[in-house]
């Protein structure tokens, strides 16, 4: 059980480090968002191809997935404040890259694609060590409001980045990529000054058994499993928001502007709720309000299924977000404070994988069940499976349903 925090340390903002960790996420997901946004135009600009749009995507999953065991074994067994400076010194330099290329005129679809998966490799390999970072910033106590407040700059960026880019853009995607440049150089000055100590590691050699060990780990320990095992399954069958570009042209006779109020929603959702959960502790119940709101996901995708009205799917898809922004903070803490610090790493790359994968399974599934049989009984589907998903994990896994608080807790 955690210690009590006291008043000074209460305050996230007291947390010196950990409002540099903050500032610096913030920098490097504006960045990325706006980096995405100046890619697709370039690439779709140069091409005129969908088949060289999905490059990109594929450029981005690959390391994604490949080498996210290897990055997190490194993670645990180097300073992982060095290999997020690494990770971010490679993209910025990929983004100069991308400036001068463009500025040269020599970009073209194989440049642009070695580039972006250059930036992919790198973040890989941050990832994992920069996840493991955040429980050593902050008192066990408040690492689910610094979660909450953390995943409050990525939804900023997710809201705010791909616009700012896209207004950019006018200027020429050099621009974009130029400022995106200065967002993660900023974000490298920012974690390079942060205090983040940790004991040196004894050497593990990178063999199969240690490259594994985060996946012995959560099969070992019932509530990691099942926090992990129920957001792999929750995000494949809630994949609905893949279909909106459908909904908005076939079902509510909405155009692009539409279509752009829906798909915002979500992060709205998720932005004013973690808001709220970086200012109030989840104390008691955590099992049950999860699982709540992993229902209340699964409820708010049944909604915007079979709503034919704009402004009740824009609440529908906002309160889609919220839910999944409350689940997402009580699974991402219990996960780091069940987790020793030196399996973080390993465990946050297997976490890792299962997200990704999900995200773009959720995505294909979505989109086959709608080819098959419509995009509203697609996304019904999706909704009512994420219900009886919530049902079965409650009842597989009974003392993560009775847990109460989000620090570790012995298992009786």
């Amino acid at each position: 059980m955690g210690s009590p925090v006291s008043a000074a340390e209460d305050s996230l903002l007291r947390h010196r480090s950990f409002v540099a960790f903050w500032l610096a996420r913030t920098c490097s997901s504006f960045g990325f968002q706006m980096f995405s946004v100046a890619v697709s135009w370039q690439i779709y600009a140069l091409t005129h191809s969908a088949m060289a749009l999905g490059m990109i995507g594929l450029m981005q999953f690959l390391p994604s997935v490949l080498l996210a065991l290897p990055a997190g074994h490194l993670a645990d067994q180097l300073d992982r404040r060095r290999i997020v400076l690494l990770g971010q010194f490679i993209e910025w330099l990929a983004l100069l890259g991308l400036v001068a290329l463009t500025l040269m005129n020599w970009a073209g679809k194989i440049e642009i694609w070695g580039l972006v998966f250059l930036i992919s490799v790198a973040k890989a390999l941050e990832w994992p060590a920069i996840t493991s970072m955040l429980p050593a910033l902050v008192p066990p106590p408040i690492l689910a409001r610094a979660m909450a407040a953390s995943s409050v700059g990525g939804q900023a960026a997710v809201i705010i980045g791909p616009t700012l880019g896209g207004f950019l853009y006018v200027a020429g995607p050099e621009v974009v990529y130029g400022v995106s440049a200065l967002f993660y150089l900023f974000s490298i000055v920012l974690v390079s000054r942060l205090r983040y100590e940790r004991p040196p590691q004894a050497r593990l050699p990178m063999n199969l058994p240690n490259l594994f060990a985060g996946v012995r780990f959560i099969r070992d320990r019932k509530d990691v499993l099942g926090v992990i095992s129920l957001d792999l399954f929750a995000v494949l069958l809630g994949g609905a928001t893949a279909l909106l570009p459908i909904f908005a042209q076939d079902i509510l006779h909405t155009g692009p502007w539409g279509l752009g109020i829906l798909r915002g929603a979500p992060s709205v959702g998720a932005l004013l709720v973690g808001v709220w959960l970086s200012r109030h502790k989840l104390e008691k119940n955590v099992g049950m309000i999860m699982f709540g709101s992993v229902a209340g996901f699964g409820v708010a995708t049944l909604v915007f299924a079979l709503s034919t009205q704009l402004w009740l799917s824009v609440i529908a898809l906002a309160a889609l977000g919220g839910f999944d922004m409350v689940s997402m903070v009580i699974r991402g803490a219990l996960v780091q404070l069940d987790t020793p610090d030196e399996m973080r790493g390993r465990v946050n790359a297997v976490n890792a994988i299962f997200i990704n994968t999900s995200n773009q399974l959720g995505e294909f599934e979505s989109g086959l069940l709608a080819a098959w049989m419509g995009a509203v009984p697609a996304a019904a589907i999706g909704g009512i499976g994420t219900l009886i998903v919530v049902g079965v994990w409650m009842t597989i896994f009974p003392h993560l349903r009775k847990r109460q608080k989000l620090e570790n807790e012995t298992v009786t």
